[in-house]
């Protein structure tokens, strides 16, 4: 179970991170100077009413939206961790999903942030960071 606190401990070690406060929301938000990457994300009246036709409702606890690199990897990622990965009529055709944060370990949430982090960083930084891990 992962919860803000890691949220932020994970995307600030990641180079170029700065955490905002959301204009509209008063949540936390993680972005570089190309966009955002993580945000807190709670329901607005609307989500709650498109969600309550769907015969579906809002999780508990602390919810985070992230980037994924397309349509066809959100897709993959909401079929392979339905428990802790869901989406909102909101999210159609964007590419980005919501982490509930009470159903997903810190390792798989970090995870989850550094491919979104990957997504907007400069490219001489990611294959740098991707080399020190041993990952490219």
């Amino acid at each position: 179970m992962a919860n803000i606190d890691d949220v932020r401990e994970i995307a600030m070690a990641l180079p170029g991170v700065e955490e905002r406060t959301g204009g509209h929301t008063g949540e936390p938000a993680w972005r570089l100077k190309s966009g955002q990457i993580a945000w807190i994300r709670g329901p607005r009246a609307t989500d709650l009413r498109q969600l309550e036709e769907l015969g579906r409702s809002w999780p508990d606890g602390p919810v985070l939206g992230v980037r994924v690199g397309s349509l066809e990897e959100k897709a993959a990622l909401l079929a392979a961790e339905p428990d802790a990965l869901f989406s909102i009529p909101h999210f159609d055709g964007y590419p980005g999903l919501l982490v509930r944060l009470d159903a997903i370990d810190r390792d798989r949430l970090a995870e989850i942030i550094a491919d979104a982090w990957l997504l907007r960083a400069p490219a001489r930084i990611a294959k740098e960071w991707l080399a020190e891990r041993g990952l490219e």
